[in-house]
């Protein structure tokens, strides 16, 4: 999977002015006005996907597992980057990350998952009941952090203007195995004009630590997804004429190793539901 599946749609001899996508990022009409408040919103219970929240701030996948599950996890997202980019590792029993300091992970996610023997048995508010003293907790990259880029640039984003969660698909791609853990690669789909496809794709690339360029643009049968009218998380959205339907490795992979691999006890985020951080997101764009 590389650049070879992406379709060439460039006119040639024709460039399209792309501007740069960090000079001023649009803020959508559904953001709040930054991450301590997009925070205290979660904390609140306010619920819903994150899309849009706290432009210029990195959003972040979270999975926690008791300790002695927490070398598999590491093992499984060094063997697979693209899914499982580790933005940060707290210590055993922490609730505290270097990426908000300050924030609660046990509250300020608007929406949790708690796992046991791989079987999904809660989805609260507030993850403090559930919480242990040997939990371990990775905050992986996630692609909402390079979307106000792609607006920036005139790639529309379709999920937000119909205020919906973005599209989630788990694929027929087996991740690398590690340890204990194995699973399917999980892909978020977001539809773009066929002509912006490359600009997505660069755009997306300078970011490798949120899971960076595509891993396929076009025919979804190709990953082994058979309707995408029938997402696996998420929402369905309505792509436009002209539209192609874009790929990206997905941070909730995790959750499809936790379902296939069955470790005793975890808690996730509900996916689309993020952990907004103080982070810029032009801190993981790659210099050039």
């Amino acid at each position: 999977m590389n650049g070879a599946d992406l379709p060439g749609t460039a006119v040639p001899g024709r460039r399209t002015a792309v501007p740069e996508p960090w000079a001023a990022v649009p803020e959508p009409r559904t953001a709040v006005p930054g991450p301590r408040e997009a925070r205290a919103r979660a904390r609140a219970g306010t619920a819903g996907p994150t899309a849009g929240w706290a432009p210029g701030h990195a959003q972040a996948n979270l999975v926690a597992v008791p300790a002695d599950w927490a070398y598999d996890v590491l093992l499984f997202c060094t063997r697979n980057p693209k899914p499982c980019p580790v933005l940060d590792v707290t210590d055993a029993g922490s609730w505290t990350t270097r990426l908000a300091p300050g924030a609660d992970l046990r509250t300020d996610v608007p929406g949790y998952r708690v796992w046991e023997d791989g079987r999904l048995a809660a989805e609260p508010a507030d993850a403090t009941p559930y919480w242990r003293d040997d939990l371990v907790s990775f905050l992986i990259g996630c692609s909402f952090t390079f979307e106000g880029a792609l607006a920036a640039a005139g790639v529309p984003l379709r999920h937000v203007a119909q205020g919906r969660n973005v599209s989630m698909y788990v694929t027929d791609r087996a991740c690398r195995p590690a340890g204990r853990l194995h699973g399917p690669m999980v892909v978020s789909m977001r539809p773009v004009p066929a002509r912006l496809v490359p600009v997505a794709r660069r755009i997306s690339g300078l970011l490798p630590a949120v899971h960076g360029a595509p891993v396929h643009a076009g025919d979804p049968a190709a990953l082994g997804i058979r309707d995408l009218d029938r997402p696996d998380f998420g929402d369905p959205v309505v792509a436009e004429p002209g539209d192609v339907p874009v790929f990206w490795a997905c941070g909730v992979t995790p959750q499809a190793a936790v379902t296939a691999s069955r470790p005793p006890f975890a808690i996730t985020h509900a996916p689309g539901r993020m952990f907004v951080t103080d982070v810029r997101d032009e801190e993981y764009r790659i210099a050039f």
